[in-house]
């Protein structure tokens, strides 16, 4: 199974695509795009779009994951994310991608096995698990890769519960 993760992002939104087989994780592809401050945010909405829908047409994910939105004090960061988010959201619909969400806590658990897990435990626990040299770049790559790592370790308790 192909999985595209998402980190999303206004100015970065990570994106890593890892791929199943047999029980073993394989990177497919990383990166970030990202958005010149100063564009209008319509321009910016309307790159990220575009640069997703590309994505998803080389790449072709089985599914994908994204996380929720994590509302913290700053609202103007929360909501430019959650535009951010629903572009993303928006291409993988009209792609006929299933999308499935998590929060920060829940891609922690499920990656470093434990919920609090600082983003240095993270990342290392996502360049041991694709069995990588180094941790991937930029920060936002590394969580989009933990993000669809987490989605590939919930995803046969998923099909599991989809069929009861």
């Amino acid at each position: 199974m192909r999985t595209l993760g998402i980190d999303p992002g206004l100015a970065t939104m990570g994106w890593g695509i890892v791929e199943e087989q047999g029980g073993q994780l394989r990177l497919i592809a990383v990166g970030a795009l990202t958005t010149p401050a100063g564009t209008p945010l319509p321009e910016r909405l309307h790159y990220l779009y575009n640069e997703l829908c590309r994505l998803i047409a080389e790449h072709r994910p089985q599914s994908a994951a994204i996380e929720e939105l994590f509302f913290g004090k700053n609202v103007n960061t929360a909501l430019t994310v959650g535009q951010a988010r629903g572009v993303a959201l928006l291409a993988l619909v009209q792609a006929h991608v299933p999308v499935f969400e998590y929060k920060p806590t829940v891609v922690k658990q499920a990656v470093a096995g434990y919920g609090g897990a600082d983003k240095k435990q993270m990342q290392e626990m996502v360049r041991m698990t694709l069995d990588l040299n180094l941790v991937p770049k930029p920060d936002d790559a590394a969580d989009a890769l933990a993000i669809a790592i987490c989605h590939v370790y919930s995803n046969p308790m998923l099909r599991r519960l989809g069929e009861a």
